[in-house]
């Protein structure tokens, strides 16, 4: 995909464009100096972080604590403004009040899938915690179609559900990988907040192409949202695991790509949560042995570099 500057671009757009990193400026760094930045950038703090919930032996559908939520929270606050979550029950609400009472701003998302039940339970969970205070972005799904767990017309259903039952100020959108907003932009019209996955790794990219693949995906998202606001809901880069094609999962290319990512979306003044706060063990049903090492943190809540 390229990009050229022309008239009907927005502020958004020019300033996007002009922050593009073609080359991999982190190349010539020794391993040391890398780790210095990283410091820097944890001392500093960064936007938002994707929030993971379970500790070992615990999976989606356990009822996971306030205090356990409370915890690890309290290991991010001095880093990030915000937090995503990713469902509404099951021990996910403690997320927005915990994050609340330690002044961190939150993505809240109702987590839908096939099982029309737990769906209204999500939804019914989101709308009241939002009317309670303790959401600033509505994300109604994640990665639903990707999934091909619900048609897009009851998909949209439920976003309207959500836009007319809580506060006008709260901006509701819906997550998915950045090029379903091209792909469907009806959909794309009913969100207030275009709310973009971009993740290189899932597309078999070299790690020294991948801040340029990465941008690309942000830029194609940012095309379909036709002057909406697009914020990238995850990206990330395993420190283990198996490689995917040319996608090498390894810790120093994990630690290049969060510091890539941080440096140019602070510089291009894009909103990031990065995937993810800590390692999860169960994610290996689904994504294979990388799934467990997407954390910044281990699975014991140590900091990884």
């Amino acid at each position: 995909m390229t990009y050229r500057k022309e008239q009907e671009l927005s502020k958004q757009q020019e300033k996007f464009l002009a922050s593009i990193q073609t080359q991999n400026f982190l190349k010539e760094y020794t391993p040391e100096e890398l780790h210095d930045v990283f410091k820097t950038i944890m001392s500093q703090g960064f936007h938002g972080m994707c929030f993971s919930m379970y500790e070992d032996g615990q999976e989606p559908g356990h009822h996971i604590t306030e205090e356990q939520v409370l915890r690890r929270m309290k290991i991010l606050k001095p880093h990030v403004k915000w937090v995503r979550s990713f469902s509404c029950i099951e021990g996910n609400e403690f997320v927005p009040k915990v994050a609340k009472q330690l002044g961190i701003k939150t993505l809240v998302g109702a987590w839908l899938g096939d099982d029309k039940e737990k769906n209204r339970e999500e939804l019914d969970s989101l709308i009241k915690m939002a009317n309670e205070g303790l959401v600033d972005i509505a994300a109604v799904g994640n990665e639903v179609l990707y999934r091909n767990d619900l048609p897009i017309e009851e998909l949209m259903q439920h976003l309207d559900e959500v836009r007319a039952a809580i506060p006008s100020h709260i901006p509701v959108g819906y997550v998915d990988a950045y090029y379903e907003f091209t792909v469907h932009p009806e959909l794309t019209a009913k969100c207030d907040v275009i709310l973009s996955n971009c993740y290189p790794f899932w597309e078999s990219c070299h790690y020294d192409y991948s801040l340029t693949h990465m941008q690309h995906m942000y830029g194609q998202a940012l095309s379909a949202a036709k002057g909406k606001k697009v914020i990238i809901t995850e990206t990330g880069w395993p420190s283990k695991g198996k490689s995917l094609g040319d996608a090498h999962p390894s810790e120093m290319n994990a630690l290049k790509y969060f510091i890539n990512t941080q440096l140019w979306s602070h510089k291009a003044g894009i909103e990031v949560f990065y995937f993810s706060s800590f390692d999860e063990s169960w994610k290996v049903g689904d994504e294979g042995d990388v799934g467990a090492y997407w954390g910044i943190w281990d699975k014991n809540e140590q900091l990884k570099y």
